[in-house]
């Protein structure tokens, strides 16, 4: 799941070699953490927010295939 966010995160941003993806591991969901370049931000998170939750509609419907929930956390 971390690296299916990174390769998005990569190919949406200007600065993508500031595109960090860590993982917190649970026993029945994941945290991803997502963070870019503060100019980067409004691009990953689009107009009103339709980016991100396409983001993270995908996130869901991969981790469904896993049978654990995944949630993306934005960090500025």
């Amino acid at each position: 799941m971390k690296d299916l966010i990174a390769c998005i995160a990569k190919a949406i941003v200007d600065n993508p070699e500031q595109v960090v993806v860590t993982e917190i591991k649970g026993t029945q969901s994941s945290v991803i953490e997502l963070k870019v370049a503060k100019e980067d931000i409004g691009k990953i998170i689009g107009k009103q927010g339709r980016t991100v939750v396409a983001i993270r509609t995908i996130l869901s419907a991969a981790s469904m295939k896993l049978k654990k929930r995944c949630i993306l956390d934005l960090l500025e």
